[in-house]
Order: structure tokens, then C-alpha cells, then sequence
């Protein structure tokens, strides 16, 4: 098998198993752990970080059992290199052996009992990473969040990934330079979501993505004097808060609020080009602006001038044309 760290990896040698689960809980997932009573077994782990992911390998010398009520914010893909594996949640139990991998999603319950002589790989990988992926491949990401299927993967099927896995882990421990790190975190989530099964929806019209934009910033221009709430555009866009931000990175390059508030000023510049144009002041105030010194700073970095000097080149316009 694919050499997943070295020993200039390892973090803990044959030590007491609490103190690796703690540094478990700190750099790899929070859990707590259930071992026999009697006896010391001595516990090993090697650990890496590559940008945004952990890659970890670790043995307790003991039947354990791994407890945790959900991941939250990762996910846990683990392959099993020796002894066996419990697995039981969601009423459903599992037996893994060497050559198996387990993915454990955001929001699974996690009930794990490995064996005395087991020994495990771990890859986490954290939400936003395979979310920014789903939106770069231009696929449906759901609204309720990226769920793998609970399949059961063998290495057999999955040999270029674990590969993969390998070679990040030899970049890891020569210490790659951080672009390299990106593109390898990268082709992690794309291959992820490439190979097993998911609530993600693959194949779908090129402008869906842009549809559902568009539908938000008709809202956004037919409601720019009155107050526009995330949880209004998320209705609008019918995607969480989650991928509602980033659609609008995709598409604008900004976050919901910041592309409100540069529509509103967009607006306001329209309106004092007018002949009939009211007030700065009643201008600002009618869209939101209500601190009027911060207003004019954001209205010159914008447009290169006061709003005051908007309407008197305009009025100057009219005199010299009238």
C-alpha cells in the first residue's frame, strides 16, 4: 500500500492514550474515547497539516471506541490499514477491515469501535473546501449541505485516490510551498466529489447558476429603499445561507451585503444625475444611507467624485445647455 506519513510524522510514540486523544481533539476532530479499564496501552499518531486539510495516522494499543455527536464543520474520511472497525450510527452498523475506507459526514453522529491492533489514516476535510469545489465544477450544491452516500469504498476501486493521498502526504513532509499545497487541497475535493456518491447534482444547464443569480438581483434592484435581509435573498435564490454566499462570489466577486450596498450607491449615483434630482441628503437617506459622512467617502472611492460634486457638474450641464 501507498506510504501514508513517515515516522518524521509522528507526533506521539507508544504513549498514554488520553494525551493523543486530546491532541486528537485539538488538531483532528473533536471526540472523546472509551477504553478497558485495566492496562496502559500505549497509543502512536503522526500528524501533518497541508493547507486547509489534516492528515493524521494514528494506533491506541487497545480496543477504543470514538464517540462523537457530529463533525460540524469536517469531514472524516478514514482507511482502515490494519485491524477491524465498527462502525454504528443511524441504527446501522458496519464492519470495516484493511483496505476499506469510511467517510463520515458533517452532521453523522459518530459511534466507532476499532480493535486493539487497528490502525488508521485520517484526511480531514473541511466543508467550505469541497462547497468552493462544488461551485467550481458549476454543480448543484444543495441546499442543505454536500452528504456522501454511506457506501462502502474499497481501496481497490479507489487506487489512484489513495495514491493521491500518498503523494500529499510526501509534499506534507517536505514542506511544500503554499501554492502547491492549494492546487493539491483542490484536486482532493474535486476528486471526492468526482468519485462517490452524493446528494450533489452533476449534471445540470451551464446557466442555472447564473439564473438563480439573476432572480436575486431583480430582487435586489426592485427593493433597493427598503431593507433586504440575507434570509430574504436565500428565499429568493431557494439555496442556504451557506450557498447563497457563494453564488455571489461566482457571479459578482462580492458577499450579498457588500453587492446590496454597491447596487444602492449605483443608484444614487443614477438619481443625482437627474435633472429633477432632490437633496443629497434625501437621496442617501431614502436608500439606507443613514451615517452621511461614511456615505460620501464610499460614494468617492466609487465614482471619483463627492456626491455634492455630481450634482453641481449636472446642474452645470443644464445651465451651459439650457
Amino acid at each position: 500500500m501507498t506510504t501514508l506519513l513517515s515516522e518524521r510524522s509522528c507526533i506521539f510514540n507508544q504513549a498514554d492514550a488520553y494525551a493523543v486523544s486530546e491532541y486528537v481533539n485539538q488538531h483532528v476532530g473533536s471526540h472523546e474515547i472509551r477504553m478497558p479499564p485495566k492496562g496502559q496501552p500505549r497509543a502512536s499518531i503522526s500528524h501533518r497539516t497541508f493547507s486547509s486539510l489534516d492528515l493524521c495516522r494514528i494506533s491506541y494499543g487497545a480496543r477504543v471506541q470514538v464517540l462523537s455527536p457530529a463533525l460540524e464543520s469536517i469531514y472524516h474520511l478514514q482507511i482502515l490499514l490494519r485491524g477491524h472497525c465498527r462502525s454504528f450510527a443511524r441504527d446501522r452498523e458496519q464492519i470495516y477491515t484493511p483496505g476499506e475506507i469510511l467517510l463520515i459526514n458533517p452532521d453523522d453522529p459518530v459511534d466507532l469501535t476499532y480493535s486493539a491492533d487497528c490502525e488508521k489514516f485520517i484526511i480531514k476535510v473541511p466543508v467550505g473546501l469541497l462547497e468552493s469545489a462544488c461551485v467550481e465544477q458549476k454543480w448543484v450544491l444543495p441546499s442543505n449541505g454536500i452528504r456522501f452516500a454511506a457506501s462502502r469504498h474499497d481501496l481497490s476501486t479507489l487506487e489512484c485516490f489513495v495514491q493521491l493521498l500518498g503523494l500529499i502526504c510526501q509534499e506534507a513532509e517536505s514542506a511544500a510551498a503554499p501554492e502547491v499545497q492549494v492546487l493539491y487541497e483542490r484536486l482532493v475535493a474535486s476528486k471526492l466529489l468526482g468519485m462517490l456518491a452524493s446528494n450533489v447534482a452533476r449534471q445540470i444547464p451551464a446557466q442555472s447558476q447564473g439564473q438563480g443569480f439573476e432572480a436575486v438581483r431583480q430582487f435586489i434592484d426592485a427593493h433597493l429603499r427598503k431593507e433586504i435581509s440575507i434570509e430574504q435573498l436565500m428565499a429568493v435564490a431557494r439555496v442556504s445561507e451557506r450557498s447563497l454566499y457563494l453564488l455571489f462570489e461566482r457571479q459578482v466577486g462580492v458577499s450579498p451585503r457588500d453587492y446590496v450596498r454597491q447596487r444602492r450607491l449605483e443608484r444614487v449615483h443614477e438619481l443625482l444625475q437627474s435633472p429633477a434630482a432632490r437633496s443629497v441628503t434625501e437621496v442617501a437617506l431614502d436608500h439606507g444611507f443613514l451615517h452621511l459622512g461614511r456615505f460620501s467617502e464610499a460614494y468617492r472611492k466609487r465614482f471619483g467624485e463627492l456626491p455634492s460634486q455630481t450634482t453641481r457638474r449636472c446642474q452645470e450641464g443644464l445651465a451651459v445647455n439650457g
